[in-house]
């Protein structure tokens, strides 16, 4: 593997991504940013050289942001514990769990703080990125007796007690594109230009699918609009759902309702975002591989689906809002008194002021918390 963690002999991504296009045509913007996030060579969450998370990474979820974030959670799953009615043992799945902050953050604070729900749980993890989840591996080395990486299709049968946490997960699946040109529908592809580089072009939807979608939303976009469509959080929902007999589903992420996702003026040319060092990137079609893509989800539509596969809504709210209400304001002194010294126990409280405070990431996102 060379410094651009290229498998010697295999041409680079892009290459191959600009061979498939002149071989069989424009390909849609989904299976290019399938490729782009999830080649298992050279996808960006799958390369084992680049630094994705924290701060020299191209993000930092809110679990790398405070150890709040999963120690509020942990609180929080306690409480579904007893709302289950204690039982032997249940399974806590988390699904796309990076480099295991939020795992390794729930764990210890269910041995600190809820000592008999530590002993019930079992910790499944399902990630895609072998290079995630050897870091999750050594991250949790200390709790290897009770977690295991299963993807969640592989489960079996159901078991009886559990949860299933996503955080960040959606906004990262690979999206159809589409838009209205006089008065028709059309889907963006990938194809080339003329000096070879990445461009867009449009056609005839690869899938009745996204018309079906846009339909059933109620939603009819303006001439020239680009709207992004994610068929996959469908399929992920049921499987997510069919894991457990009893339990609980909770989704967190940044989202918008369809009626302004598809209509905000803000949002004409969609919401795809390519991230790279903490900034927005310019093109989201250079380096395949390199950088981060990410849409907004619509919870209009993933509030649907949890209605339609029998699910009950507990709770959809900012999560700022969540967070208060979840006690992590109680999280915090108990975790700065137990701090080793007065400076641990400053970084502690100053890492609260974004997941709070006015003008802080969590305003931005919102936990929806499902019941079966």
């Amino acid at each position: 593997m060379n410094s651009r963690g290229e498998v010697s002999g295999t041409p680079p991504l892009a290459e191959r991504l600009r061979a498939r296009i002149r071989r069989a045509g424009a390909i849609s913007f989904r299976d290019w940013m399938e490729a782009a996030l999830y080649d298992e060579r050279e996808g960006y969450y799958f390369r084992r050289n680049l630094k994705r998370w924290g701060r020299d990474g191209d993000y930092r979820t809110a679990p790398e942001r405070s150890p709040l974030f999963s120690a509020t959670f942990a609180s929080y799953f306690a409480k579904l514990y007893e709302e289950l009615c204690a039982p032997f043992y249940w399974t806590i799945f988390e699904a796309g769990a990076g480099a295991g902050n939020f795992a390794g953050g729930v764990l210890q604070t269910l041995r600190r703080d809820h000592p008999h729900v530590f002993t019930a749980t079992r910790y499944v993890i399902d990630e895609r990125s072998a290079d995630a989840r050897l870091r999750t591996q050594a991250r949790l080395i200390e709790f290897a007796d009770r977690t295991e990486f299963r993807h969640l299709a592989e489960t079996g049968e159901a078991v009886n007690h559990g949860l299933v946490f996503a955080n960040e997960l959606l906004d990262a699946f690979p999206v159809h594109r589409v838009t209205l040109h006089e008065g028709k529908l059309y889907e963006l592809f990938v194809t080339l230009d003329e000096e070879d580089r990445f461009a867009w072009t449009k056609d005839q939807p690869s899938t009745p699918r996204l018309a079906e979608y846009l339909m059933r939303s109620g939603i009819e976009l303006s001439e020239g609009r680009i709207a992004e469509i994610n068929l996959e959080v469908e399929e992920w929902m049921k499987r997510a759902a069919s894991v457990f007999k009893r339990g609980y589903l909770i989704i967190v992420d940044y989202g918008a309702e369809a009626s302004e996702l598809y209509t905000a003026s803000h949002r004409r040319e969609g919401t795809l975002r390519a991230f790279h060092q903490h900034r927005i990137a310019d093109d989201p079609l250079t380096l395949p591989g390199e950088q981060d893509l990410t849409t907004t989800i619509d919870w209009t539509n993933v509030r649907r689906i949890a209605e339609e596969i029998g699910l009950q809504t507990v709770s959809f709210e900012r999560q700022d809002e969540f967070l208060l209400r979840a006690g992590l304001l109680d999280q915090l002194e108990r975790m700065a008194a137990k701090s080793a010294t007065e400076t641990e126990a400053l970084i502690l409280r100053a890492s609260t002021r974004e997941l709070i405070l006015p003008g802080g990431m969590s305003e931005s996102f919102q936990v929806l918390v499902l019941k079966k």
